[in-house]
């Protein structure tokens, strides 16, 4: 059995890393390494959801850009679009909705990462306790694994429609359809970037546009999901734990800022079938090895 410390520190941090923005599944990668090496119980299921914080403090630096940007832009929209509300004179609200994603588009992307945000983290809510419990499993991943490949595959095989070709033309309703799809994520080994990236491919998102797109939603969603696990934690951690999981921190923030950069250059120039076979392959592995 290998005991939590700055070794494993480094080891899952660099799977979190490299893991964590491919459509491969982190959780999955992590529960696997950690069965492999004997890191189970209840340090190791905090560890596996804590050490994530490294990979949002790296999608916040990567895109710390676009993301001042956007909040500042949006916080200005909301006075011009609150002032369209009081002007509309009885104008309907459906229409003067429509028309003002297209004025206000920072706003109105934050409104749809707000919307995309909520039906994971209902069903994560419900359903949290169980899914860990039952679903931690190297079995549950290497399924997941397989079925999510196949998905990527037959979705990756449709003639898409592209009606997204940047990041704010993404609508609420698109965004919707992306949170929908990011429920399949609470799954072990169905991997939170594979499930928003092919829905925001099925909603017309262009590939680029869905990757960055999951690196937006990632932010709430992980943030939410890392500090409920860090505080429940408190009981499960001593100091040294502490210590060692901010050792991991740091490595995954490193490797997942190189992952992103790399990842956003590699799908404008192909589709995600190599990682659909790559899940294909190592599910049959690890289910032949379990049995």
């Amino acid at each position: 059995m290998t005991n939590w410390g700055p070794e494993l520190a480094v080891i899952l941090g660099i799977i979190e890393g490299l893991t964590e923005f491919l459509p491969v599944s982190s959780t999955g990668h992590l529960i696997l390494v950690g069965h492999a090496l004997g890191f189970t119980g209840d340090i190791a299921s905090n560890v596996e959801i804590s050490i994530q914080l490294g990979a949002i403090l790296a999608i916040i630096a990567y895109e710390r850009t676009k993301l001042a940007a956007l909040m500042s832009n949006a916080l200005r929209e909301q006075s011009a679009f609150r002032a369209l509300m009081q002007q509309r004179k009885g104008a309907p609200l459906g229409a003067v909705l429509r028309s003002s994603i297209t004025q206000y588009p920072n706003l109105w992307f934050l409104f749809g990462l707000g919307l995309a945000f909520l039906p994971a983290a209902l069903v994560g809510f419900v359903a949290h306790k169980w899914i860990k419990a039952h679903l931690f499993s190297p079995a549950t991943v290497a399924a997941s694994l397989i079925i999510g490949g196949i998905i990527i595959l037959v979705v990756e095989g449709r003639r898409q429609q592209v009606q997204a070709k940047e990041l704010l033309e993404v609508t609420p309703r698109s965004a919707l359809w992306v949170g929908i799809a990011q429920c399949a994520s609470l799954i072990p080994g169905m991997s939170r970037s594979g499930s928003t990236i092919i829905g925001g491919l099925l909603a017309g998102l262009d590939r680029r546009v869905a990757t960055e797109y999951s690196f937006f939603l990632a932010l709430p969603t992980m943030i939410v999901a890392t500090i409920y696990q860090m505080l429940k934690s408190q009981a499960v951690f001593t100091q040294q734990d502490y210590v060692a999981l901010a050792i991991g921190l740091v490595v995954s923030f490193a490797v997942a800022w190189a992952v992103i950069a790399a990842f956003l250059t590699f799908v404008q120039r192909h589709t995600l079938r190599a990682f659909a076979y790559y899940r294909v392959i190592l599910g049959i592995i690890v289910l032949l090895v379990v049995r």
